[in-house]
């Protein structure tokens, strides 16, 4: 197998990584309104994704960095014709990232409502537009003879697009929903239960929606394998849910997004970045690919240490496997006050 193939399989595996794991908690961030209904129920929302969320982002800068190196005509095109969104998906990911370490500062509930606020539209904002890129990916944009985009903002706005980004939100509020289900005890639990039954009903129509025009439109017998599995999972995953057996319909969601996922790439090889224009010149694997020099430094680097990545972040996991409710977060304190003895 060609080392642009392994890279190309590799870079699917990241953003495999990245969407089962981030997705629910952009999803719990998304959920904060809906499943809490005051402040100390929130913090226990927030407390389930606390010690994992900024690991899972890890995995978003290793996919860059490993396109940036192994593709990069690929990061050129794609960072140059998507700026906007991308750029509003960082801005969302850094004033997400504040909220979770700034909310709990002060005590002041008009405070904790606008970090509240920024949790909640920077889980949106990437939930949607990551959704929206990919499909303008395998959709194909306007790419010239010097693999210049040479289309607008809008030409990205497509109903595509548009129900890939719909997709890619029902599908991370239904993942989010049952993580909460899986990690909360009591009321939050109840309540994260009962929203997921039709979330996961809305995911799967609209995932079977785009799935199916993302086959007729560029689909080969590999992509439609996965994308048939990933229904089956989902499906399974309602039942689960249904059934108040959340471990397993978390398992099913996940396995949902990733079958999804890699049935994109799958459908999109060996294509990375395809042209609408009848003159213009697409983007192919080998097209866009570095040296095989460089290719094969990345190589053993990643045998190296991906399995120590993997093990730990493993191992955070374990330990933070635990449920939480509302009687483990303490009772706020007064400034120069002892806390209260339990």
């Amino acid at each position: 197998m060609e080392l642009t193939t392994v890279w190309f399989a590799l870079i699917a595996v990241l953003w495999i990584g990245y969407f089962v794991l981030e997705g629910f908690d952009f999803g719990v961030g998304m959920l904060l309104p809906v499943l809490a209904e005051d402040d100390t129920e929130r913090r226990v929302m927030i407390n389930t994704i606390g010690p994992v969320w900024d690991g899972n982002e890890v995995w978003l800068l290793v996919a860059g960095g490993a396109t940036f190196a192994a593709f990069p005509e690929w990061y050129a095109t794609l960072f140059s014709g998507f700026y906007l969104p991308l750029l509003l998906i960082l801005v969302a990911l850094i004033v997400r990232g504040l909220a979770f370490e700034y909310r709990a500062k002060r005590e002041e509930a008009s405070w904790k409502r606008r970090w509240d606020t920024a949790i909640i539209v920077g889980s949106f904002v990437p939930a949607l537009l990551w959704g929206v890129a990919f499909a303008n990916i395998l959709r194909g944009v306007p790419i010239d003879a010097d693999h210049e985009y040479v289309g607008g903002f809008f030409n990205l706005l497509n109903p595509y697009a548009l129900l890939g980004g719909t997709t890619t939100l029902l599908l991370f509020l239904a993942h989010g929903a049952i993580f909460v289900a899986l990690k909360t005890d009591g009321p939050i639990r109840h309540r994260a239960r009962a929203f997921a039954i039709p979330a996961t009903v809305a995911a799967a129509a609209a995932a079977v929606a785009f799935l199916v025009w993302t086959q007729l439109l560029t689909g080969t017998v590999a992509s439609a394998v996965a994308f048939a599995a990933a229904a089956c999972a989902l499906l399974a995953g309602l039942g689960a849910v249904r059934a108040g057996r959340e471990g397993w319909a978390f398992a099913a969601t996940f396995t949902t997004i990733a079958l999804a996922v890699a049935g994109l790439f799958l459908a999109l090889f060996p294509d990375v970045m395809p042209t609408t224009l009848a003159d213009g010149v697409g983007l192919t694997t080998s097209d866009a690919a570095a040296t095989p020099y460089t290719l094969g430094i990345m190589t053993v680097v990643a045998i190296v240490f991906t399995p120590l990545v993997l093990a730990y972040q493993g191992w955070t996991y374990w330990v933070f496997r635990k449920r939480i409710a509302v009687h483990h977060i303490p009772l706020p304190t007064a400034a120069g006050a002892a806390p209260p003895v339990p």
